[in-house]
């Protein structure tokens, strides 16, 4: 193990950069920061400058923690950032050390930025000084040469079922939609969770009685490419292959299964993604979907993989994540790998796009899990805004996707400025996308959904959270506080006002579609 001790003020010059090999790198601070930029673990993972006077907040939730944070630092006394932090000292003048290797992690424990790699391991290390967007640029480059970047300069427009429709998804309801978008020019219709059935085999369920190749046939037959969801490195205990391959699953140290947290599936477990079976299935589950003829391909829950425990292959967590993505690229040929839920700086090089914050949703803000569980990764447009911004730095490297837009004015609690920001995210990052069915669209929205498709804006940064397109003023602002509360609401109480939210803006409306149809 080698800690290397720097003095900042050997870091004056503007613009100034080392690159250093050492375990664990310390810089002693002459000066309390102003503010901390934590960045997430995974595409859901709270990224943003924090306040350092603000302790970490632990997310309440036990099922939320295991799927929206790191698990090893899920309780650090200090902020911990993934595999890049910085401290802002003044104005323009930002202090960042970036991991050039997996594992990395960043503290800031009183007036010392720390940078470590997990296990002691030994790697390379940037420390730069400067201003903000110079010392990304320049950790970003170098991110480049270590790990690659994306096949594509521009990300296809999309349309995802997920967001009107979520699970209850069957043939005829998508091929109305997908007939319903005519001519809107859609690079790829994306089906979602739900086509498939509950073996765990990845196989087309009852809704999609012609099977998955025949829907994609049809998708094509539009000019467009089809797209499919799959996670692959989760299982849930009512899969056929949870209980025909128990070797397959991920152990702790007592040989309990690990827990990947809890989805709309119910409580899920990571597979063992070092274990040579679990590779070869892994191949052959890509080769199977991409046979079909889906070649926009979204690979969700994807931190699963990357979780703590002992694994068939004793190697480090972040390495076996990348390995295992490779066999899938590898698997995938030339079809597009969006990454979703997924350590960021192990994925780069291997997917074409990522998804950088959590999930949007047709309202603003859940207060019960946000708030009241301390959860700033949970579902909702202020949470998926907040993070994406802080993450437009990684836009040379892959395709930033935030999610999706909203364009519809039925089943939308969004106020008009809040769409609006949502929207102009989508144009900054380039990432076009929208689940809106339809049927939904007013004949204005229709045109706007156009527009905003074939548009090519100019994007001017300004500051921080401050843009311009097409000359036109945009703030995010609103969307970086971190709300809070000193209510100590009882977390079932908390989970069960939040669930009754997401059912009433997105479940019954979805179910209605779904049944009229």
């Amino acid at each position: 193990m080698t800690t290397l001790l720097l003095d900042i003020d050997a870091l004056t010059e503007t613009s100034c950069h080392q690159i250093f090999t050492a375990s664990r790198v310390d810089l002693k601070l002459t000066q309390p920061p102003k503010h901390f930029f934590r960045h997430g673990w995974q595409s859901w993972t709270l990224t943003t400058w924090l306040d350092p006077s603000d302790p970490p907040l632990p997310i309440r939730s036990p099922e939320f923690r295991a799927k929206d944070e790191d698990p090893a630092y899920a309780f650090h006394k200090n902020h911990v950032s993934a595999w890049v932090g910085a401290v802002e000292l003044a104005e323009d003048d930002i202090l960042l050390v970036g991991a050039l290797e997996l594992s990395g992690r960043v503290e800031l424990s009183g007036y010392t930025l720390k940078g470590f790699y997990e296990d002691n391991l030994e790697g390379e290390w940037l420390v730069a000084r400067g201003k903000e967007d110079e010392v990304f640029a320049k950790y970003t480059s170098l991110l480049e040469t270590k790990f690659g970047k994306t096949r594509f300069d521009k990300p296809p427009r999309v349309w995802c079922s997920w967001y009107s429709l979520f699970k209850w998804i069957n043939e005829p309801i998508l091929i109305k939609a997908l007939h319903g978008l005519g001519d809107l020019p859609f690079d790829v219709f994306q089906i979602d969770d739900g086509w498939q059935d509950n073996s765990g085999h990845w196989e087309a369920g009852k809704n999609f009685p012609a099977g998955m190749a025949a829907f994609a046939e049809k998708v094509k037959a539009t000019g467009r490419a089809a797209g499919i969801w799959l996670s692959p490195f989760i299982v849930t205990p009512n899969l056929k292959l949870f209980h025909e391959h128990p070797e397959w699953i991920l152990r702790d140290e007592k040989g309990d299964f690990v827990s990947a947290g809890m989805n709309w599936t119910g409580n899920t477990y990571a597979l063992d993604i070092t274990h040579p079976e679990v590779l070869d299935w892994l191949d052959k589950l890509i080769r199977k979907v991409v046979g079909w003829g889906y070649n926009y391909l979204k690979l969700d829950f994807l931190y699963a993989g990357a979780g703590i425990g002992k694994r068939y292959n004793d190697i480090p967590r972040e390495e076996a994540y990348r390995n295992a993505l490779q066999v899938m690229r590898e698997a995938a040929g030339d079809a597009y790998i969006l990454a979703c839920g997924a350590p960021v700086i192990p994925s780069l090089g291997l997917c074409d796009g990522i998804r950088v914050g959590p999930d949007v949703s047709n309202f603003w803000l859940n207060k019960a899990l946000t708030v009241w569980l301390n959860n700033p990764n949970d579902t909702s447009t202020q949470n998926a805004i907040r993070t994406s911004i802080h993450r437009l730095w990684l836009k040379p490297l892959v395709n930033i996707d935030p999610d999706v837009m909203y364009f519809r004015s039925k089943h939308n609690a969004l106020k008009p400025h809040e769409n609006q920001l949502l929207q102009d995210l989508g144009t900054i990052t380039g990432f076009k996308a929208t689940s809106d069915l339809p049927w939904w669209w007013k004949p204005s929205e229709v045109e706007k959904v156009r527009e905003f498709l074939e548009s090519d804006r100019t994007v001017q940064k300004k500051r921080r959270y401050e843009f311009q397109i097409d000359g036109r003023e945009v703030d995010f602002s609103p969307a970086i506080p971190i709300p809070t509360s000193n209510l100590d609401f009882p977390v079932w109480l908390a989970k069960n006002l939040g669930l009754m939210k997401i059912v009433r803006h997105q479940v019954l409306p979805a179910i209605w579609e779904s049944m009229r149809r």
